[in-house]
């Protein structure tokens, strides 16, 4: 009986995969060979799924999979129509794959446009049972990061331009405006001033260093955003030595944890693997092996998990502190819950403070720029003056 039941699905994904795969061959034929069409561009093939979209797909899903409707079904009618090819593609090559017969979040791991948080939250929700919420849990992660990152844009943008027009301009000067004073005075016979002296020399220095020092900063801004590794050591560096970006980064890193724990235990995911699958979320950074680590020492050791938690991570102490009350009073769920709301509002506090202090920083460089321009484009000007009166016996 079982197996006459469970004939008919596999003929069926058999006869689905077969038919992608005769699509992909007739593709490649009518392409010809080495020129097989795929469902992106170019400049599409290795990049990544909007955030926006991301934001926008995650709502549309939540509340379609709450009205009882499929995953495939509700892929569909979210790309149908959609104005953005690249969207339409995406999709479609995931709903290809949950056709025949893979779980979401294999699906959407598989595309290759979506970020490992992004699978592990599906997965979890998967797991639980409770997709809709880990589609709109991913969506309220994501419009916290778009609030941050537009906090910090508008911190930072601005005053980043006027500094590089800034440091333009002081090149410029020392480039042009110092060496036709220079030239100027020693026309007239006389000798610069000690200040005015200083700031010839630091003429002759620009004008062999400049073109380093613009190349430098420009390398240095595009392998920071380009280069992960780059950017995961800078801010390494900066969690070691500024205690506000550590809160900040810790405190958006066990929010992610602890509510797709929240969501996972919650509905019935035993502790061991719902730690498994809430660390994956966070691979790419230290936590992952600690907590990794942890949930191997509670699995294999019977340590309670709150301590596994307070001797192999770095978690903040309220985490094993409340995690070790709802161990002792069977309210692990409800404490995970405390817990997650806990750190949603401190992340909201420190990003408000976060983008206050840089912006503050930036003011502040932008200031002694605009001294250093003074000084090195202006002040010879002036000084110039009494020298060239004196050159002409007035």
């Amino acid at each position: 009986m079982k197996e006459s039941d469970a004939a008919p699905v596999s003929a069926a994904q058999a006869a689905l995969a077969a038919r992608i795969k005769e699509k992909n061959a007739s593709l490649s034929a009518h392409h010809g060979p080495g020129q097989k069409k795929t469902l992106f561009s170019k400049s599409e093939k290795n990049s990544k799924f909007p955030q926006k979209e991301l934001i926008k797909l995650c709502r549309g899903m939540s509340s379609m999979l709450r009205a009882n409707i499929n995953t495939a079904d509700a892929l569909k009618y979210y790309s149908n129509g959609h104005p953005s090819p690249f969207v339409r593609s995406t999709l479609k090559t995931v709903r290809e794959h949950i056709d025949t017969g893979q779980p979401a979040y294999a699906a959407f791991s598989k595309c290759g446009k979506f970020d490992d948080k992004f699978v592990s939250l599906i997965r979890a929700g998967t797991d639980a049972g409770q997709l809709d919420q880990a589609f709109e849990s991913i969506a309220g992660r994501l419009k916290k990061e778009a609030e941050f990152k537009s906090k910090m844009r508008k911190a930072t943008m601005l005053p980043s331009i006027i500094i590089f027009a800034l440091i333009m301009l002081f090149i410029g000067a020392q480039l042009r405006i110092i060496p036709e004073i220079e030239k100027i005075i020693k026309d007239v016979g006389q000798e610069p001033d000690a200040l005015s002296a200083i700031l010839f020399k630091m003429s002759h220095i620009t004008k062999k260093i400049w073109v380093f020092v613009v190349a430098g900063i420009i390398g240095s801004v595009a392998t920071f955003f380009m280069v992960e590794k780059v950017r995961n050591a800078v801010v390494y560096f900066l969690m070691a030595r500024w205690r506000l970006l550590r809160k900040l980064v810790m405190g958006m890193r066990q929010l992610l944890f602890l509510g797709t724990m929240e969501m996972l235990h919650s509905n019935g995911i035993n502790l061991s693997k719902a730690v498994e699958i809430s660390a994956e979320s966070l691979k790419g950074t230290p936590m992952y092996e600690e907590l990794i680590s942890a949930g191997k020492r509670y699995l294999e050791t019977g340590l309670p998990f709150s301590e596994a938690v307070r001797k192999f991570t770095s978690c903040d102490p309220q985490v094993s502190h409340l995690i070790s009350i709802g161990e002792r009073s069977s309210s692990l769920a409800q404490q995970l819950k405390l817990l997650t709301n806990m750190y949603e509002e401190d992340v909201d506090q420190i990003v408000s403070e976060f983008a206050q202090i840089v912006n503050i920083f930036v003011l502040i460089a932008a200031a002694i720029l605009i001294t250093m321009v003074f000084i090195g484009a202006f002040l010879p000007i002036f000084l110039m003056g009494p020298k060239m009166m004196n050159g002409q016996g007035l």
